[in-house]
């Protein structure tokens, strides 16, 4: 299956996809896995409730955010791999992550459950055929492909990546 290409994903999710590589998608979020794990686990837990700014997200936030996006965007990948037809609403990241209280929560724990959630979404993203792939449905209003949900993940996992790289370590 080849990249998403305009018109499959929210134009705002062009920055996810331009950090992820050439090559089988899938197979990218298996080794992605490994990849985060390392890097997520080398962080110090004394940089849990770090911010780089008045406003932004700590560490844990962060990792919680990646949780939650994860969820959010497998479960859609799931409804469009589905034939569902259903146009699905966005969701308001700042809402989530002031409601969660990721801060009250160990950072190795909230690792654990990103790693987690991810070995289970590669059950699901490793069952795919490529028909199923090629399928799309509404998200946030704009017509999004399963295919551009596995790229999604991926580049938004490496964008965080990123951002914890540049901004708090």
């Amino acid at each position: 299956m080849n990249r998403p290409l305009p018109g499959d994903y929210i134009p705002f999710q062009t920055t996810y996809l331009n950090t992820v590589g050439d090559g089988d998608i899938v197979e990218i979020l298996n080794q992605q896995y490994n990849s985060l794990s390392v890097f997520l686990k080398s962080i110090p837990e004394d940089k849990a409730l770090y911010a780089y700014a008045e406003g932004k997200w700590t560490v844990n936030e962060a990792i919680g955010h990646l949780i939650d996006t994860e969820r959010i965007m497998a479960y859609r990948l799931l409804r469009f791999s589905r034939r569902d037809t259903a146009a699905l609403p966005g969701f308001e990241q700042d809402d989530y992550v002031a409601n969660a209280h990721f801060n009250q929560m160990k950072m190795s724990d909230l690792i654990d459950e990103f790693l987690a959630v991810r070995k289970a979404n590669l059950y699901l993203f490793n069952s795919l055929t490529e028909e199923q792939k090629t399928l799309s449905g509404t998200s946030s209003g704009h017509r999004v492909t399963v295919n551009a949900f596995l790229y999604i993940i991926a580049g938004h996992a490496n964008h965080h990546v990123n951002i914890l790289k540049e901004h708090y370590l």
